[in-house]
């Protein structure tokens, strides 16, 4: 009796141990992001630095807005951002101000690269892991973004609500858009760079415009495009839509018109 009371207060300490190790080793995970990159995640994120307003958007949202400690100078204004916060260039980063601040992630966009160079090579070698969100060609994709920002950030359960209310929006929308006949012809302008700037299918802006019940002008082009002045008057669009807001007094429309 004693020996097998014996044997048995072994086996539990040796149990014991195993979990203890497997808890203390288990402080990383391997994962893949959006763009098919692999990276460490690590046990806790507690400061987070977001290169792209779509993505502090999101950040904020799930109510992360106190772990940002960094973010694109185009995130300023989001709501929840702190106006104090450490801004880096969309473009072209700022590896060392980003290795200082000592992040335990960077959620990054696809349009942060030019070409095939990675803006966050020196970063990455200095072991803060790095994950891309590239531009969804859908709004299932924007869901999958959101699911994935969640389960990187510990916020799985405020991200599935986050996607749930969204769809439930999106259906009643596409509900009033099925009943519209009179489709009206919209163009898109996006961005304030020196060209003009807009997109056709595979993109989740092109989803949209169809779920509204209208058609966008250049549904026919593929992806993002940058159109002639000339083949948005040929088009002839019923609306004109853009996502600038007036910057310094210039209209958002006078701006457009501006442009080449």
């Amino acid at each position: 009796m004693k020996r097998r009371s014996k044997i048995l207060s072994v086996v539990l300490v040796m149990l014991f141990s195993l979990a203890l190790f497997a808890g203390c080793t288990k402080t990383t995970k391997t994962m893949t992001d959006r763009e098919g990159n692999e990276f460490t995640l690590p046990k806790e994120v507690n400061k987070i630095v977001s290169t792209a307003p779509s993505n502090t958007e999101v950040l904020t949202a799930l109510g992360l807005a106190d772990k940002l400690v960094a973010v694109d100078k185009y995130s300023k204004g989001i709501e929840g951002v702190k106006d104090d916060l450490t801004k880096i260039d969309f473009r072209n980063p700022d590896a060392e101000t980003i290795i200082s601040l000592q992040p335990d992630i960077i959620i990054a966009s696809g349009h942060n690269k030019t070409g095939d160079n990675d803006p966050f090579a020196l970063v990455k070698e200095a072991g803060i892991p790095v994950v891309y969100i590239p531009s969804s060609s859908s709004i299932d994709g924007i869901y999958k973004d959101i699911e994935f920002i969640a389960q990187v950030t510990k916020s799985e359960k405020k991200g599935k609500e986050i996607v749930e209310n969204m769809k439930k929006e999106v259906d009643a929308i596409k509900a009033i858009g099925d009943k519209i006949t009179d489709k009206k012809k919209v163009y898109f302008e996006i961005g304030s760079g020196s060209k003009l700037s807009s997109f056709g299918q595979d993109t989740f802006l092109n989803e949209m415009i169809q779920i509204v019940g209208a058609e966008n002008i250049f549904g026919n082009e593929k992806s993002w495009i940058s159109p002639t002045p000339e083949s948005i008057v040929a088009a002839n669009p019923d609306v004109i839509l853009t996502n600038m807001p007036d910057m310094n007094g210039i209209k958002a429309v006078d701006n457009i018109k501006s442009r080449d």
